[in-house]
Formats: structure tokens, C-alpha cells, sequence
């Protein structure tokens, strides 16, 4: 009987770096398993170039370290990089994106046309406004790499086979790993690391597993060389987002591909095995628009030939994240796949990532983003999934602001209250799947939202004014909200109480009927989650977070049951309950003329929870609010959420009640200082750096300390007039990074650009710092926590 610490399924690059982290890591009975020849899959078909540059902090380190590793190896030519701007939008977002990379510390450059024009003389300057240049990046030869990762981590003590396909995943009766079944026999192991690429979720199903990734068809081209404008061989790495079109010299001439507009998805619902390293058949016609959009840049590319067009299929998530992790329900089971065209960025720091997890250590970077559970049962519509699938690709490169909507798969989820903010005018966002209204037009007829700030950029949205309206009914009457998409979990069970008591920083075992705020916490103090928890009965709590979270939270929540504690059952009920938000000085008036229930502050005080009949229906309220001001959350059978919703408008009339959306929750909360999830505070964040030290308690988590080198602030940027700040730009003190942004909204009661950045301690209030906003430092102030208070809002 075969026998081994771990199995590795998938003999791409992917799978070659987490066989090779684990030997390096002392796991040395490591074997990895493939079905054919390595590189059989989507490695064998990349074109193999490798940037540093990335919005997400995390890939961003990713490709960083994965550089490293192939210049380790010896198999990275380091030629540089260029990414163009071919209009002055994407200059902007170049501008923005230099300032990001530079708030986590990779120094880019961002050059002019005529610089990057030197550094690529074969280049037209027509319609070029400059381009970020990244010395350190370069290319590789994707067969040469995996086979020089391969042969390190044989060299370690690992077994690499191939043309031994899996059959099966064989889990213990309490749903841990087992074994591997092959065609070959079978292997004994209590850890498998799914790296198959396109072929993961049905790899992840032999283990009763459900992962969401989606082959989408992607196109690249040899070309010839056009005598007189030849390529050398160390001429950098090009990107041209505008034009759609990347590329690297080779033998003279490029090789070039690209990201189509409406790329194609296949074998949505499971891919064939004996499909490997064959390309498909290629589409001249769907190349065509990329050929045109290298000529604008390489002009001489019209008179190029093509030795080869290669069609095959990428592994593309819905929001084009890979799936980087342990799977909940199945202990030992573990996915590296589903990389979403970050293959050869991605792939040497995924496996050290995978490698720290399955060995124990912690991971040096945050997996959040990247947890493969964090789609849910709306993600297992294969074709919906594939539409958000084909969506992210579209965008890989083309400009995608920050305000956008996806288009593609709506309208998936609506709620019951989905033609109540039509009729009100709603401008419908998406999350998740869920339509639910960004802010609201009501001179306009209700629709949804798109591509809509390609309309006017990197400026001050045209809905500004409409935002301001919506922030003082919050703030100064009344204001509804329909907040039917937030994720709710069930926590049932003897269990329950101890589970959640475990696992979050503040008090859970409290009276029936309290509402908690609280974090989940990760052993090392780490924050896994920002929630909200009420206590329905003994045994029997209500766990309530962001719309997108709630998978992820759930899975995590799964991740955290023992063997031998008491049963404990979790659920999600998402769907099951509609809410209602209704918040501002004025919330009590509306609610007392439509309920003959006691809601004074005696009667129902702050952050409670009670059953209220509204106009004679039942509902659920929680005291709690995420703006800071007087209001409830209010569940209701969805049956019944229109009618309580109308009586909640009628009555709402005379003290001016005004719908609002979800955008203008940033304004209000930051305002009065609090935090949202996976912006502000994550698995790197300890509660006392995200300032919520007050949501601890000591004797539960008494090795954390309230001493802290670095805590969230908020900042004041510029003065009155709004300021474009999306997030992620750095923040500078005497000329040095001290930090980035993190969330960003603009203030419409204290009229000031507010945003949160993590700064080093000593900057308390009254600090003065800059923050690089589109290549200008724009001055800020580090103000209190909430700029707006209490005594603030009663002086005005």
C-alpha cells in the first residue's frame, strides 16, 4: 500500500511550487500527481510573462516572491516591463496604481512617451501618454520553469508522477482525507492539494466539495519578423491595457496575445480528462480586434505573419481571484487552483502560501480574498457563473473603474422588496448577486447600473448631489434602507455558545435578546470577520454580515468546529428574511405611530433585539445601527416586507423619510468612525490596530496587547472640494510611504475627503501627512477616530 504525507493533483506550475514548498518546508513524502506529461494544461500554453504589478497587495507580493523564486531557479530573464497608457484615463489609473504599488512597497515608475519610447524604440508614440516601468520584471519558457520547479522538489525528496490520473478522493467517516484513488491504485494520505487547473472543482467534487471556476478561452500568436523593425531578445515585456494586447520578443519578432471583449466560456459544467496539452482550434476572427490593437502600438505588426495562433482555456473565477486554501467540511483538503490568468505570477507564492498552511506555520500574506469557499449556492448555476466568469476576463485589462457594476448575469437575486425601489427609483448595484440600489434618481425611471463611470472618469460622480440628500435624511430626520442582502447565519446547537464564545473577541454568552457586536478571530488574533451577533434562545444565535461575507464567514465558521464538542448546526438563512433599515433622529417617531410596542430608550435600549408587530405584522427588531445614528433593523417574512415597508413610508411622510442606497453608507459610517470588513481590517489586523480594542475582551484574549506600532486613523484629505481617493493610495510623512488608504468616502455633514489608513502609533491627531492622489500630494490631517460626534452634531 502506497503511502504519502501529502498528494499534489496537477502537474502544472502551480502544482510544481506547492510540491516544491512542501519538500523545502520538510514534508519530503510529498507526491505529486499528474495526468499526463507536466504542463499538460494551461501551463504549457502560456506565453510566461511575469509582472510584479498587480492591484491586489496580496498578488502583489505573490508575483513578487514567485520572481524570486525563478531567479533562484535560474530559468527568469529579467528584461523589464512596460504597461502602457494609450489615453489619458488609463494614465490615470496608472498614476493610481503606481501610488498603490508604492503603499505596500514596490517602487514603480511611472515614465513619459518619450522615455518609454528609449526604453522601446520599436514603439509608435501616437496616442501614448506614458507607462509604468517595473525593471524587475521579465519572462520564462513555461515548460523549462515547471520542469526546473519539478526537478528542485524531487531534489528535496518529493515524487513527481505522471500519466497516473485521480479517480477519487477517499474521506474517513468524519469527512477528513483519506486517500487518493488512481488509475495505478491507490495512495494513502491525510492532505490533498488540489492544483488541476481547469479541472479543480471536479477534483474538489470527489471530495463532496463545491469550488466555482469556469474555462474561458484564451488566444495567443507567434509572430513573424518584419525585416527593419526586428526585436531584440532583451527588449522588455510590453502591456497595452487600452489596446487590449501583451507581448514579448521572440526570435526577431512577438509573441503577442490578448484579452478578448466577449471572450468565450466552454465545458462550464466539467471538463473532459483526456483533454492536456493539445491547444483548441483557434478563431482568426476573434483575434482580429487584438492584431488591430498591436498595430496602433507596433505599427509593422499588420505586415507580420503569424507562425501559430493557440486557442486554449484559462481557469477563470467569478471575480477573477484564484482559490488559495483549506476547504471547510473536508479537513485535509486544500486548493491551489482556479488562478484566473495569474498562473506563473501567482503560482511561487500560492505554493509557499499552500505550504505554510498545510504545514501549520502562519501565512505571511492575507488569503481573505483568495478562500476557495467564498462563493455559495447562487455560484452553482454553471451558467451564471460563467457570464461572471467571461465578465472578469473582459476586464483583465480593460479599464474598470472604480464605481462600475458588473453587467453580465443580471438580474440573478432579487429582493422582496425589488419593485418598491424600482418604483422609487432606484439605480440598482450588484453583490453577490443581489440587486440592491446604489443611491436613488427619483426623476428618472429605476435602472441599472453599468460601466456608468466611464461617462465621466476620474471626477466628481454626477450623482454627488443625490448622495448629499440621501446622507442628511440619515443624519438629520429619517432615512430607509432595504437591507435584505446582508448574509445571516444560523448557529444552532448545545454548541452554539461555546463555538462562538471560542472564536470571537467580544462576550457572546450574554442574555437572550442581546445584540453583539463583535470580530471572529483567528488564533493569532488575527480578524477573520466583523459581525453582529443576537441571541434568539439558549441555543440559538443569529450571526449578520456583509452580503458578499457570508459564505466566507460561514465556511470559516466551519473551519473552527472540533471533534467531541457538542453539536453544533450551521446554516445560512440569507434568503429566509427580509430586512429593513431605518435610521435617524427621527426613526422612533416613524416606528412608534406603527407599532403599539414600547420602543423608547427604556423600553428597547441600544443594541437589543425583540419581536414588535408592525401594523399588525411580526417582526423581528435589532436595535443597531451602521450609521451612528437612532435606528433598528427590522426582519420580516419577505411575504410581508412590502406591506411593512408602505406603512413604514406612510408614516415616515411627515418627517420627511427618504430612501436610501448603498453607497452612502461609506459617508455616514466614516463619519462617525466605523469599520467595514476586508477594507479596513483583515486577517493581518489585530482588533486593537483597527481600533476596535473596546469589542475585546481581556480575560479571553489576554496575549493581545492594547500596545500596538501601528493603528487605523482617520485622515482629512485636502478641504471642501471632493477629492477622486478609491483606495490603496499611499500616504507619505516627510517624503516617506507611512501607509495606504484604505476606506474613502466624502463627509457630507463635516463637507471634508475622509479616509482611513493604517499609520505608525506615535502619528496621533493633529498629525500632518500627504497622500499621492493621480501623481499629486494632496495634504491631510490625522484626525479622531469619528470627526463627527455626538456634541458635534447637537453644536450644529
Amino acid at each position: 500500500m502506497e503511502r504519502a504525507q501529502a498528494v499534489v493533483i496537477g502537474g502544472g506550475i502551480t502544482g510544481a511550487s506547492v510540491a516544491y514548498h512542501l519538500a523545502k518546508s520538510g514534508w519530503r513524502d510529498t507526491v505529486l500527481l499528474e495526468k499526463d506529461e507536466l504542463t499538460s494544461g494551461s501551463t504549457c500554453h502560456a506565453a510566461g510573462l511575469v509582472t510584479q504589478f498587480n492591484p491586489s497587495p496580496t498578488m502583489m507580493r505573490f508575483r513578487r516572491y514567485s520572481i524570486e523564486l525563478y531567479q533562484e531557479i535560474g530559468v527568469f530573464e529579467t528584461v523589464g516591463s512596460l504597461r502602457f497608457a494609450s489615453s489619458r484615463d488609463q494614465l490615470m489609473e496608472l498614476q493610481r496604481g503606481a501610488s498603490r504599488a508604492r503603499g505596500i512597497g514596490l517602487n514603480v515608475e511611472l515614465v513619459s512617451a518619450a522615455e518609454a519610447a528609449r526604453l522601446m524604440p520599436v514603439i509608435s508614440q501616437d496616442s501614448l501618454y506614458g507607462a509604468v516601468w517595473v525593471p524587475g520584471d521579465g519572462h520564462l519558457d513555461p515548460h523549462t520553469a515547471t520542469h526546473a520547479l519539478a526537478a528542485a522538489a524531487r531534489k528535496l525528496g518529493a515524487q513527481v508522477v505522471t500519466h497516473r490520473r485521480v479517480t477519487g478522493i477517499e474521506l474517513s467517516e468524519r469527512g477528513t482525507v483519506k486517500a487518493v484513488d488512481t488509475v495505478a491504485g491507490r495512495i494513502e494520505t491525510e492532505v490533498v492539494v488540489v492544483a488541476g487547473g481547469i479541472w479543480g472543482p471536479q477534483l474538489a467534487a470527489m471530495a463532496g466539495a463545491f469550488v466555482v471556476s469556469t474555462p474561458v478561452d484564451h488566444q495567443h500568436a507567434a509572430l513573424l519578423a518584419v525585416p527593419g523593425h526586428e526585436m531584440p531578445h532583451d527588449m522588455p515585456c510590453f502591456r497595452d491595457p487600452d489596446n487590449l494586447v501583451y507581448g514579448k520578443a521572440e526570435a526577431g519578432g512577438m509573441v503577442l496575445g490578448g484579452y478578448e471583449a466577449n471572450p468565450v466560456a466552454r465545458w462550464i459544467d466539467g471538463v473532459p480528462w483526456n483533454h492536456a496539452g493539445t491547444s483548441l482550434p483557434p478563431d482568426q476572427a476573434r483575434f482580429e480586434p487584438l492584431l488591430a490593437g498591436a498595430a496602433r502600438r507596433f505599427p509593422f505588426a499588420h505586415e507580420a505573419g503569424i507562425v501559430k495562433l493557440v486557442c486554449h482555456p484559462d481557469a477563470m473565477t467569478p471575480d477573477a481571484g484564484p482559490l488559495v486554501g483549506p476547504v471547510p467540511g473536508v479537513h485535509g483538503l486544500y486548493m491551489a487552483a482556479g488562478l484566473s490568468l495569474n498562473g506563473f505570477g501567482g503560482a511561487g507564492g500560492i505554493g509557499r502560501a499552500i505550504a505554510e498552511l498545510v504545514t501549520g506555520s502562519e501565512p505571511e500574506l492575507d488569503l481573505y480574498p483568495y478562500r476557495p469557499w467564498r462563493f455559495g449556492p447562487v455560484h452553482q448555476d454553471h451558467r451564471y457563473a460563467a457570464e461572471l466568469a467571461r465578465e472578469s476576463y473582459k476586464y483583465y485589462y480593460h479599464l474598470r473603474y472604480p464605481f462600475d457594476s458588473d453587467e453580465w448575469g443580471r438580474p440573478r437575486r432579487t429582493s422582496a422588496l425589488h419593485t418598491r425601489m424600482q418604483d422609487l427609483g432606484a439605480v440598482f448595484g450588484v453583490k453577490h448577486g443581489w440587486e440592491r440600489p446604489d443611491y436613488f434618481d427619483p426623476a428618472r425611471p429605476w435602472r441599472r447600473a453599468a460601466a456608468d463611470q466611464r461617462a465621466f472618469g476620474f471626477t466628481r460622480p454626477p450623482y454627488f448631489d443625490l448622495l448629499a440628500e440621501e446622507h442628511r435624511a440619515f443624519r438629520e430626520r429619517v432615512g430607509i434602507i432595504d437591507m435584505s442582502s446582508f448574509g445571516k447565519v444560523e448557529v444552532i446547537g448545545p454548541g452554539a455558545a461555546a463555538l462562538l464564545e471560542r472564536v470571537c473577541g467580544n462576550r457572546i454568552d450574554r442574555p437572550e435578546g442581546t445584540v453583539v457586536y463583535t470580530q471572529l478571530l483567528e488564533r493569532n488574533g488575527g480578524i477573520a470577520a466583523d459581525v453582529t451577533i443576537t441571541r434568539l434562545s439558549p441555543d440559538h444565535f443569529r450571526l449578520v454580515t456583509g452580503a458578499g461575507y457570508v459564505n466566507s464567514d460561514l465556511g470559516w465558521l466551519r473551519l473552527q468546529t472540533r471533534d467531541g464538542e457538542p453539536y453544533v448546526r450551521l446554516r445560512e438563512s440569507t434568503e429566509e428574511l427580509s430586512v429593513i433599515g431605518i435610521w435617524g433622529p427621527r426613526s422612533r417617531d416613524v416606528l412608534a405611530k406603527v407599532t403599539g410596542d414600547d420602543v423608547s430608550d427604556e423600553g428597547f435600549p441600544y443594541m437589543t433585539a425583540r419581536s414588535i408587530h408592525v401594523a399588525g405584522f411580526s417582526v423581528f427588531a435589532q436595535r443597531v445601527t451602521y450609521v451612528g445614528e437612532l435606528g433598528w433593523e427590522l426582519y420580516v417574512d419577505p411575504a410581508r416586507a412590502g406591506q411593512v415597508w408602505d406603512r413604514l413610508m406612510e408614516a415616515g411622510a411627515s418627517f420627511g423619510v427618504m430612501p436610501g442606497g448603498y453607497r452612502v453608507l461609506d459617508s455616514l459610517r466614516m463619519e462617525k468612525g466605523y469599520r467595514y470588513y476586508g477594507t479596513d481590517m483583515g486577517l493581518l489586523d489585530n482588533p486593537y490596530e483597527a481600533g476596535l480594542g473596546f469589542c475585546v475582551q481581556r480575560d479571553k484574549w489576554s496575549f493581545l496587547s492594547p500596545e500596538v506600532q501601528r493603528r487605523l486613523r482617520t485622515l482629512t484629505v485636502g478641504d471642501e472640494q471632493y477629492v477622486p481617493m478609491y483606495g490603496g493610495e499611499a500616504v507619505l510623512s516627510e517624503g516617506r510611504v507611512v501607509g495606504r488608504l484604505r476606506s474613502c468616502a466624502y463627509g457630507f455633514t463635516v463637507r471634508r475627503n475622509l479616509a482611513y489608513s493604517y499609520l505608525p502609533s506615535d502619528m496621533k491627531p493633529g498629525a500632518q501627512v500627504e497622500v499621492e492622489v493621480f501623481g499629486r500630494m494632496i495634504p491631510a490631517t490625522v484626525t479622531h477616530d469619528a470627526v463627527l460626534t455626538k456634541r458635534a452634531q447637537l453644536a450644529s
